[in-house]
């Protein structure tokens, strides 16, 4: 369970960069309270605090399970949940900003 907890903790630390970073610059980006869901454009207000949520949530995460920093297997489930995360999000996202733009 530590493992499976750890992996959501590094979805969650990957997927709070770019609602923090488009909260922070103004700019709108999906969220999945947006119309339609997780296509459609939430304010920077919603995004930041969509991205403050992640953030929270997932040192939470890591905090509650006193991982050891270093070349462990925590830290490696830690990544993989910010790898797997950034990989899908960086091409959902992809094919949802390209077809916005036309």
């Amino acid at each position: 369970m530590t493992y499976l907890m750890l992996l959501l903790a590094g979805a969650l630390l990957c997927n709070c960069v770019p609602h923090l970073v488009s909260g922070v610059q103004g700019a709108w980006f999906p969220t999945p309270f947006a119309k339609p869901r997780g296509v459609g454009e939430s304010s920077p207000l919603l995004n930041f605090i969509w991205g403050a949520s992640n953030l929270l949530v997932g040192l939470f995460i890591v905090w509650r399970r006193l991982i050891v920093i270093g070349p462990n297997l925590q830290i490696a489930a830690l990544a993989v949940g910010f790898l797997a995360s950034g990989t899908f999000l960086a091409t959902y996202f992809g094919k949802v900003r390209k077809v916005a733009n036309g």
